[in-house]
């Protein structure tokens, strides 16, 4: 009797130390991807049951990560990163090919997109690292940060996969800002992928060229480059200030919004829930990505601030990317919202950030007192 009686005070403490607000901010962004999920796979409802079993897997992921201590994750970071590096190699000579981009292994029962293991194991890496050097950092050791990075980003370019591509890059660049990367290398960083821009513009896809050149002028062709952009913008401005309401959406029920239940899956919900359900939205991701850095600002160890610091800036780009991409304000690089968009690898990796944060949090008074 005593042991279940000891199993159950282990939850209930275990429970009780969770922090609220992240919680809460991750439960209300999910019930809001979940009804419009619903309403934008309405003619496709095993997505819908496909996306309630994501989150359950999400979910126990996020509480597993959230059960280990901090020293397991520094531990795990050295493994994580070169178990993602190995897989990015393994798509490059046996991936799965889906739309012209090979970016899945097949393993039998499942695929896997190794890219988004990188999105955790490159900030991981790179807060393991500059925790082994705190105190002592050298500029050798942000120009070996740097290679930690472009290595799993030119991989994933390749597939090609540039949105995946520039949020690892993203990832990997806040962990070295928080670091302390220098002024001076800041601003020669900006001086030279300002420089790089004629080159780059050259190794691009047609595709990708081509996005960019629609966002500048989606008019320019209506109804095939710049279809995507201009019906997404037309779903956002007819949701007014209050919406069409829940599954009254004609953009997105007539099937004028492309990929309405992954990356453009913010414009069914801009049309059903106007502005005023915008800025509710909005105002969630606020609350987590504020709480998230708040968390980092009280982290009892360097690791844990730069893992904190850098998960909190993932967040903030994810959702700030998507919502400019379908507002017509950014070129269409295949970004999802966390949370709402459907999805299963990349909602387990939100799953295992938010459990990372959670870690953090409820070890911080262990550690400090």
């Amino acid at each position: 009797m005593n042991a279940p009686a000891g199993l159950r005070h282990r939850l209930q403490h275990f429970a009780s130390s969770l922090d609220p607000t992240l919680l809460a901010a991750l439960g209300a962004l999910s019930l809001i991807g979940l009804i419009t999920l619903y309403s934008a796979a309405s003619d496709h409802p095993g997505n819908f049951g496909g996306q309630l079993r994501n989150f359950l897997v999400a979910g126990l992921v996020m509480l597993l990560c959230a059960s280990l201590s901090p020293r397991v994750l520094t531990r795990a970071a050295v493994p994580v990163y070169g178990i993602g590096l190995v897989a990015l190699l393994a798509v490059l000579f046996a991936g799965v090919s889906v739309k012209g981009a090979q970016r899945w292994l097949d393993l039998g029962f499942t695929r896997v997109q190794p890219a988004e293991i990188m999105k955790l194991g490159v900030p991981l890496m790179l807060a393991w690292y500059f925790d082994r050097r705190a105190g002592t950092v050298r500029s050798i050791d942000f120009l070996f940060a740097f290679v930690l990075v472009l290595v799993p980003v030119g991989l994933i370019a390749r597939q090609p996969d540039l949105g995946t591509a520039l949020l690892v890059l993203a990832a990997g660049f806040f962990v070295i800002f928080f670091a302390g990367l220098p002024w001076r290398w800041l601003i020669g960083l900006v001086a030279g992928c300002l420089a790089a821009l004629p080159v780059v513009w050259t190794v691009l896809h047609d595709y990708q060229r081509n996005r960019i050149l629609t966002l500048l002028d989606p008019m320019s062709d209506p109804l095939g480059k710049g279809f995507h952009t201009l019906q997404s913008m037309i779903a956002i401005g007819s949701g007014g200030v209050f919406g069409k309401g829940w599954m009254q959406g004609t953009q997105t029920h007539l099937e004028f919004i492309p990929e309405r239940t992954t990356d453009f899956i913010f414009a069914v919900y801009s049309e059903e829930f106007g502005l005023i359900g915008n800025l509710v939205l909005v105002l969630l991701f606020f609350v987590l990505v504020a709480r998230a850095l708040a968390i980092a600002g009280h982290a009892a160890t360097p690791f844990s601030r730069l893992m904190a610091a850098s998960i909190a800036m993932i967040l903030f780009t994810y959702a700030f990317v998507n919502m400019a991409m379908v507002s017509g304000i950014l070129p269409v690089v295949g970004v999802p919202l966390p949370l709402i968009s459907y999805g299963g690898t990349a909602l387990v990796t939100i799953g295992m950030a938010c459990g990372m944060l959670m870690t953090i949090q409820r070890h911080r008074k262990l550690v400090q007192s």
